[in-house]
Formats: structure tokens, sequence, C-alpha cells
């Protein structure tokens, strides 16, 4: 039986991620369990991963504690949030948590095909905050009337629109482009 190691140059993690993406065992044989990643590739995987699952639980919790003020009492505040403030926070907690599903997907993948590479890592850093921020400004566009008649959306719905938007944001950035010109083009 063939030794599996790190340095190993039979378990070369370069692939043609086309071919990899074709074999759901990854091209691994049986018992074949041991990372193809250097120690330092891994680590860096690793601060990725507690990043994004640090990310998710307080956005989650944001989300949770803003939902129970929005609904009840139980948490005093000073001041009062309208409707439509709340529509907004849960647009962008809505597509923060896409956002950071999505880059969270694209981590296991890339890691497990062995594409994975530190020089996404700024991607996947700042995706979900980019995804949060398209999230709100699509939310706060069709609130506005430019593009719908819906002054305001339910809290569900905004986040839910929110989730959607920050999951595709890569999209609804091109999306939003489209539209600005159709709204904006000079005749």
């Amino acid at each position: 039986m063939e030794e599996h190691s790190a340095t190993n140059t039979n378990n070369d993690i370069s692939k043609n991620p086309d071919d990899i993406c074709k074999d759901p065992s990854d091209g691994r044989k049986i018992g074949d369990w041991e990372s193809k990643y250097p120690q330092e590739a891994r680590n860096a995987i690793n601060w990725e991963k507690r990043y994004l699952l640090i990310l998710l639980s307080v956005i989650a919790i944001m989300g949770f504690l803003l939902g129970i003020q929005c609904k009840s009492q139980i948490i005093q505040c000073d001041f009062a949030l309208s409707p439509k403030v709340h529509s907004y926070c849960f647009a962008w907690i809505g597509g923060m948590l896409g956002g950071i599903v999505f880059v969270c997907k694209w981590l296991y993948h890339t890691v497990a095909r062995g594409i994975w590479h530190i020089d996404r890592r700024i991607w996947r850093v700042v995706s979900p905050i980019l995804s949060g921020i398209v999230a709100l400004i699509f939310v706060v566009i069709f609130c506005s009337g430019i593009a719908s008649d819906v002054e305001t959306y339910s809290v569900h719905k905004s986040c839910g629109i929110g989730f959607l938007v920050g999951y595709f944001s890569d999209n609804a950035i091109g999306k939003l482009s489209e539209l600005a010109n159709v709204f904006f083009a000079k005749k």
C-alpha cells in the first residue's frame, strides 16, 4: 500500500478540476484520508472556516435579537425602529447570511477539489459583507418606488429577498448594473 503524506508527489492537488468534479471520490483511493495540503495551507483553510462560522453565528444572533425586538418588548430599547428600518436591517442580515452560505459552499468545494489557494482569501472574507450591502441596496431600491410600488417589505420578505440576493450577489451586481442602464441611460 502506498504511503499517504502531504509531500507525496502521487497525491498532487493540482489535478484538472473538471476531472475531479466528475468523480465524487476526488480521485482518491479507499482509505486515502490524509490531507494533500501542507500544514501552512491547512492552517489558512481552518482560519477561513473559523472566520466564516463566527461571522455566521454573529449575524444569526443579530437576526434573532432583532426579530425578538421587532415582535415583542422583551428587549427594551431607548429607540423604536420603524417597520422600514426593520425591513432594511433584515435585508442586510439576509444578504450577509446568503453571502456566508455561498462562500462556505465555495470554501469546501475548492478544498475538496484541490483548487483552494490563498489568493482568494480576500474574496472569501469580503464577499459576505458585500453581499449584505448589495441585498440592503436592492431592497432599498424596491422599497423606494423606483422599481415597484411597494413602500416597505415585511421583515420575512426582506430577509428572504436579502438571502437570495446575497447568495447570488455576483449575479445581482450584474443585474443592478443592467437596471441602472435602463433607468439612467442617456437618451
